[in-house]
């Protein structure tokens, strides 16, 4: 379609409704219309597979499902089904299910570093949870934060380190610290400055980039030295960089990690996982003090772990991770081969782990860019491809990924001529797209 038949009527006035009664337009900030170009932020009626369908009618291939949650693409057979046999069953009861025992089971049979596990519905329980666990354990207050990974939690301890901290006190703030990504040698630093205060050092064992050779293992050195915990925040890693994530590929053990987004495959479950001897403080089978671990009404809900164990058995079974790594280097190479072709090669620029591409859009300085970024997302969008990222699913086929490369050589082409006008502005229709974490709306 041009970019001027896509005009969303339906679209705009739900997204108008969802202002006026959820605050932001959506239940996640990342998902907000300020993350797309004005007008045109398509709200979805249903997906399937690797497609996704707007109010207004119109069919997109989407990348990123769900923030990268939908690994397996919309309503995968294996796991609705999974999910329909417990949807007559109950779904939540007065003592644990089997269903808990059974996914416990399978999750640690699938991550093998892990000892123990407890099942929550969000990522931000389980790494508070990882955090208070190590502060118990460590009798501790600091945590050590990657500066580098942009989110771990919605809780104060890492809320308060953005620029998103109204209601957060500076008390609570100050007991977070951070450390560069890839530096042992200011992490060193910064664990000999607070000495014996810090509880535990949290990051993504990977992210845009390989962790640089020896660098996990030197941060399990250091955490040892210092004695404070190393957690792994696997909420991207797990699964899509191996099916026992990147503590599995990589070989280095955290004291705990917390998994979740593809565990579910799109329903509510995430994992808390770890040493047993600390996971143990959170149960009744010791004699110290007990610590208020993780206890959610709707962590032990059937569906969800069933969905989980489903998805856990589908990504052994069928080989999804190495799958998704195939589709991501046809689309990176597909990607940066029209960028050079049209001479913006160092200015739409692939980033990533091939199971977990992004896209940087630089200006004619090549500095990241907004409103090239707009431009580039109005292109995708008028071509039928929702990609706030390059983040693939398993459900996309060789010809979904053709296509979208087809729809990139012509964001391609427009971005060329943005560039050589030193201006994109006749080319964005309205208001650039914002960051997410900023101080004013």
């Amino acid at each position: 379609m041009d970019i001027e038949e896509l005009t969303l009527p339906q679209s705009r006035r739900a997204n108008q409704r969802l202002h006026a009664l959820v605050p932001g337009g959506a239940h996640t900030y990342a998902k907000g219309d300020d993350q797309y170009p004005e007008n045109l932020a398509p709200v979805i009626s249903h997906g399937r597979g690797a497609e996704v369908w707007d109010i207004d009618g119109n069919r997109y291939l989407e990348y990123g499902s769900g923030l990268r949650s939908v690994s397996l693409g919309h309503a995968h057979p294996r796991v609705t089904e999974a999910v329909r046999r417990e949807l007559d069953r109950g779904s939540n009861f007065v003592r644990p299910s089997i269903v808990e025992l059974e996914a416990a089971e399978r999750f640690l049979a699938t991550v093998p570093t892990a000892e123990m596990v407890k099942f929550a519905k969000n990522g931000s329980d389980v790494t508070t949870a990882a955090v208070r666990l190590a502060r118990a354990a460590t009798g501790r207050r600091r945590v050590a934060i990657c500066a580098d990974h942009p989110f771990f939690s919605v809780d104060d301890w890492f809320i308060g380190t953005t620029p998103m901290s109204a209601g957060v006190p500076a008390e609570t703030t100050e007991l977070t610290v951070a450390f560069p990504y890839g530096d042992l040698a200011a992490t060193e630093r910064l664990l000999a400055r607070y000495g014996d205060d810090i509880a535990c050092l949290i990051l993504e064992p990977a992210a845009h980039a390989e962790p640089p050779p020896g660098y996990l293992a030197g941060l399990r050195e250091l955490a040892d030295r210092y004695g404070c915990l190393l957690v792994f925040d696997e909420m991207i890693t797990g699964f899509r960089w191996s099916e026992a994530g990147a503590q599995g590929l990589y070989g280095v053990v955290p004291d705990l990690s917390t998994f979740g987004k593809a565990l579910g495959n799109g329903f509510a479950v995430s994992a808390l996982a770890g040493r047993r001897e600390l996971m143990e403080l959170g149960g009744l089978r010791h004699s110290g003090d007990r610590v208020f671990l993780l206890s959610t009404t709707h962590g032990a809900e059937t569906h969800s772990l069933a969905a989980a164990m489903a998805v856990l058995t589908t990504y052994v079974e069928e080989g999804i991770t190495a799958r998704l790594h195939a589709l991501g280097e046809r689309l990176a190479a597909g990607v940066r081969d029209v960028a050079a072709g049209m001479g913006v090669g160092d200015h739409v620029v692939v980033r990533g782990r091939a199971s977990n591409l992004v896209f940087a859009t630089l200006d004619e300085n090549r500095q990241p860019s907004q409103e090239y970024r707009t431009l580039f997302l109005r292109q995708l969008l008028a071509g039928g491809v929702l990609a706030p990222s390059f983040v693939v699913s398993s459900a996309l086929e060789d010809a979904d990924i053709d296509r979208t490369v087809e729809v990139v050589a012509r964001a391609c082409a427009v971005y060329r001529k943005a560039l050589d006008a030193a201006d994109p502005t006749p080319w964005l229709a309205g208001r650039p797209v914002k960051p997410v974490f900023r101080r004013r709306a």
